[in-house]
């Protein structure tokens, strides 16, 4: 599976494997290890506590170093050199919806933000998108039935959204 990202979600990703890895963990084995020895461990909630938090951290350095072990950073402003006035992955688009324009930036699916205009590349919008020009009309289907807009403009600049996908909560098993 192709894992895209922007240089700004490869750094926030590397940012908190760091954090977890040389502040988080160590400070919660400290706590197992100090609440290990408060006595019987079958009713000890500090222990019981440590190590879900403990499980839950290893969880998620692991995704973390597999995304990013897997990941193919892209620099938007970089695609300006390849593009020849397509739209590819990093790209912002303006496109006109009926009369109002509308701005999408397409990045990959780890740094998503819908409401802000940050799309994945494999959304209905960002596979409509890809590889259409200034003046193309798209046509993809939303949630609320199909929809056509026009390409407006197509630039490559930095995207810095910074945003990671949540670490999946631990449920207990």
């Amino acid at each position: 599976m192709l894992i895209y990202m922007t240089p700004a979600c490869a750094e926030a990703m590397r940012a908190e494997l760091r954090e977890l890895l040389y502040t988080k963990r160590p400070e919660m084995a400290k706590t197992a290890e100090w609440a290990a020895g408060n006595g019987d461990r079958s009713e000890n909630a500090d222990y019981h506590y440590a190590k879900q938090a403990l499980r839950r951290f290893d969880a998620r350095i692991r995704f973390l170093s597999k995304r990013l072990e897997a990941a193919q950073v892209i620099d938007p402003v970089a695609q300006l050199q390849v593009a020849g006035g397509r739209v590819l992955f990093g790209a912002t688009v303006t496109v006109d919806d009926a009369g109002e324009e509308k701005t999408y930036s397409i990045v990959g699916g780890d740094e998503t933000v819908p409401g802000l205009g940050v799309i994945s590349w494999v959304s209905p919008l960002g596979k409509a998108l890809l590889g259409k020009r200034v003046g193309d009309l798209v046509t993809f289907v939303a949630p609320m039935g199909e929809r056509e807009l026009e390409i407006v403009k197509v630039e490559y600049v930095p995207i810095a959204t910074g945003t990671l996908p949540p670490a999946e909560e631990d449920d207990g098993g």
